[in-house]
């Protein structure tokens, strides 16, 4: 009998110690596994520390405003953290709102051999596709590749040296932001700059939704800031509601705008916060910096990683949020919904 209590303590020991050499087998390989993916993910970051590599990368901005200027820095922060301070160097410059410093810009950048370029807007990424087959391009703040590209049978995809991220919130949710308030308006008037491709195509798009809600719409183009004034004011006086597409010539004359839509009492929706926030009243918003910092990442990945940018798609905000400004709609006497925020 204590010959076989024995054997069974003995087996029942025996089991215990395999159970919890088990266990620790288990929680050594979690913690194994875990500890490989955390260095798998931190190679990616420190491949530029590891190699010493210093990678030089110009950014062309078109004009400063508030959305651009958001962008630029989501992007810088997004690749100094991935690849290290001291691995990147940036070449930042300004077009002052001109296409042709646009293309003196970047043609400077590839004679400088330059690893990445960053287009911020669409006429930066026009003279970059003009400038170079072969340099890596990523745009931001660019609504529609497509058009900016003049490419037919969009896939998502541009397929060279180009790809990067859209600042289009989806058109048919701004009209629909139109109709929820401003429901007994007639006229929507639709103020951009002709000269900006990707404003002419928004306009193109939402005319064809607001049309459907019944509204009638009429155009109302400026060619560039020197007639930005007498153009508002002539859509102010004809129309019921003004809408301004994401238009870098409008995002830089907001105050002028102001000045003539407000007094007039006439509402503008606008297609982004930073417009929305110099002289609308509402907009669908998203968040530049998030969308600078997105084209980083995309950045990181081309540079320390060798992702080939002709397959990656265009990115996109996945995120939209309706916004209003407290004063202009305080002093224009309107109550935006409970769910729209406050911009600040």
């Amino acid at each position: 009998m204590k010959k076989a209590v024995s054997l069974m303590m003995a087996a029942a020991l025996t089991m215990g110690l395999a159970a919890c050499g088990s266990s620790a087998s288990t929680d050594t390989a979690a913690s194994t596994a875990d500890t490989a993916a955390s260095s798998s993910e931190a190679a990616a970051d420190s491949t530029a520390a590891a190699d010493g590599k210093v990678y030089n990368v110009g950014i062309c901005q078109l004009v400063q405003h508030e959305a651009l200027d958001a962008a630029t820095q989501g992007f810088k922060d997004a690749l100094t953290e991935k690849l290290g301070e001291v691995n990147v160097k940036f070449d930042e410059q300004n077009a002052s709102g001109d296409s042709a410093n646009c293309a003196t810009i970047v043609n400077g950048f590839v004679s400088n051999n330059v690893d990445l370029i960053l287009a911020n807007a669409t006429a930066p990424l026009q003279a970059a596709a003009q400038a170079t087959a072969d340099i890596p391009v990523l745009g931001t703040s660019v609504t529609d590749y497509a058009t900016a590209l003049d490419i037919s049978g969009w896939t998502g995809t541009v397929g060279n040296n180009i790809s990067g991220t859209s600042d289009l919130a989806p058109l048919d949710q701004q009209a629909a932001m139109i109709q929820e308030l401003f429901p007994d308006a007639k006229n929507v008037g639709l103020l951009y700059c002709s000269a900006e491709p990707n404003s002419v195509y928004q306009c193109d798009v939402i005319e064809g939704y607001l049309t459907e809600e019944g509204y009638t719409v009429a155009r109302y183009a400026f060619t560039d800031t020197n007639d930005v004034t007498s153009v508002a004011q002539t859509a102010a006086d004809n129309s019921d509601v003004i809408y301004i597409p994401t238009d870098n010539t409008a995002a830089s004359n907001t105050e002028a705008i102001a000045n003539v839509v407000i007094p007039a009492k006439v509402p503008v929706v606008a297609g982004e916060e930073g417009i929305c926030n110099g002289c609308g009243v509402a907009t669908l918003s998203i968040s530049y910096y998030d969308l600078g910092y997105a084209t980083g990442e995309m950045a990181a990945k081309i540079l320390a990683e060798g992702a080939d940018v002709s397959t990656m798609p265009v990115e996109y905000a996945p995120n939209v949020t309706k916004k209003y400004n407290a004063a202009n709609c305080e002093a224009l006497g309107i109550t935006p919904p409970a769910d729209y925020v406050a911009i600040g």
